[in-house]
């Protein structure tokens, strides 16, 4: 995980059908420039980095079922529920299961667990567009490498 670069998931564990669902690792670093202002004396990870890992567990496994035909833009963030800490050095066990698909939209139940201990948990909801240059698919393509997102045949 490097925080700072909003690189939050280290590697994806699985991913499938039926249902649609994707499990992936975090692994919080010991130490951060986070941590530094989040708090002096008591590091804990912010709360927005959690919704934002959620959210980009929920992306890969969408980007994994279009083919990255399409991206997923995070465009809602409902019943969200914080319900622990996360001090440096974790690991998080991040679940995506997409419930609902279609009309270029997709929403999905996820959360996330350390040490068996539920974290968190909300339904996000994601909007599909193009991509909208070249550069930000091959970027998005090297990081679904970096963190072994498998590769899924085309759907056509």
């Amino acid at each position: 995980m490097k925080m700072e670069y909003f690189q939050l998931i280290d590697r994806i564990e699985t991913v499938g059908l039926d249902p649609l669902r994707l499990t992936a690792k975090a692994d919080v670093p010991a130490e951060s420039t986070i941590f530094e202002g989040h708090f002096p004396g008591y590091p804990i990870m912010p709360g927005v980095l959690l919704i934002e890992t959620m959210a980009q567990a929920a992306g890969f496994c969408l980007l994994w079922n279009n083919c990255f035909k399409k991206m997923p833009f995070l465009v809602a963030v409902k019943s969200v529920k914080l319900r622990n800490f996360v001090p440096p050095s974790s690991s998080l066990d991040v679940l995506c299961e997409v419930e609902h698909e279609g009309s270029g939209y997709a929403y999905s139940r996820t959360s996330i667990h350390n040490e068996g201990k539920l974290i968190c948990d909300a339904q996000l909801g994601m909007k599909f567009l193009e991509f909208p240059s070249p550069e930000l698919l091959d970027h998005i393509k090297a990081q679904a490498h970096r963190i072994d997102l498998p590769e899924r045949a085309s759907l056509e």
